[in-house]
């Protein structure tokens, strides 16, 4: 298998966990794990599960002490500040919302990416871009949306995440084209949970444990192993081989799996204006992604 398919794979794996989690995680939050306790839970349980698989398959490290601060920076946009303005805004406004809302990150990623790095705004990945953006935005909601007094604060922390996110899949890229992304993603961790840990501690201590039913411990093992370990280890992977704007046109595919997962799931039905929706979405995302040099 090519490395240009592994990276298609692997962004597209990203967009899956990362489609089911804005659904999944309100199951458990704010009622029963407030939002800064469960990222605590998030960044100390990737970090653990990335430090053994690095000390087993990797055993990189950091040859140039200078990167410490580039690797600081990376744990305070890619870890610490995304985590905490996403969670804390995903608990105070929709699903729908959030999902929405998290659709600026591929504009903020191709602006940086073209700031930063010189890549090329090409009329292709524009196109692309604009064509997917449409088809995500009448998919989750369209008109329908709520941007209500009630989460205007929310929806204001959702896009502050997107815009820090973006940056960040810019700023790691030279990270991790240096040093084995895992390498990356472990140092970035390891700085991340001592930037979240006095956001979170007061919010992790209060939780009662003994008495969370099981669905939450399952969400709690979906949003720690599955949206954070693999979603940044298979986004440090992709980083590595392909360009930031590559690995955020992917988000646009988030909703559009989401719809599929409420589908399959009985949770929705299907209807022409999605199907059209979802078509367009991967019509973008091909123009975008899609072409002799990834």
């Amino acid at each position: 298998m090519s490395t240009r398919v592994k990276v298609h794979l692997a962004l597209f794996m990203v967009s899956l966990l990362y489609g089911a989690t804005f659904s999944i995680a309100k199951l458990a939050m704010p009622m029963y794990i407030k939002p800064y306790a469960f990222i605590l839970m998030r960044v100390f349980v990737a970090a653990i599960c990335i430090f053994l698989f690095h000390r087993v398959y990797v055993k990189g490290h950091i040859s140039d002490k200078k990167d410490l601060l580039p690797l600081a920076v990376s744990a305070v946009f890619g870890v610490a500040a995304n985590m905490l303005f996403f969670f804390k805004g995903l608990s105070i406004t929709t699903p729908i919302n959030a999902s929405v809302l998290m659709l600026f990150t591929p504009i903020f990623v191709l602006i940086f990416a073209w700031l930063m790095l010189g890549e090329k705004m090409g009329l292709r990945k524009v196109s692309g871009i604009v064509i997917a953006a449409i088809g995500a935005l009448v998919l989750v909601g369209g008109t329908h949306l709520e941007f209500a007094k009630e989460t205007v604060m929310g929806d204001i922390y959702v896009t502050l995440n997107a815009i820090i996110y973006a940056f960040y899949l810019v700023y790691a890229k030279r990270l991790m084209v240096k040093y084995h992304p895992l390498t990356v993603t472990l140092y970035a961790f390891f700085f991340g949970f001592f930037l979240v840990l006095p956001f979170g501690l007061n919010q992790f201590i209060e939780i009662d444990f003994a008495n969370l039913p099981d669905f939450v411990w399952l969400t709690i093992v979906f949003v720690t192993i599955g949206s954070t370990f693999l979603t940044y280890v298979l986004n440090a992977y992709a980083l590595k081989h392909a360009s930031s704007s590559l690995v955020g046109t992917y988000i646009y595919l988030q909703p559009v799996l989401a719809a599929i997962i409420a589908l399959a799931l009985g949770k929705d039905q299907l209807t022409t204006i999605k199907f059209i929706s979802m078509l367009v979405v991967f019509a973008g995302v091909y123009l975008a992604a899609f072409k002799k040099q990834a």
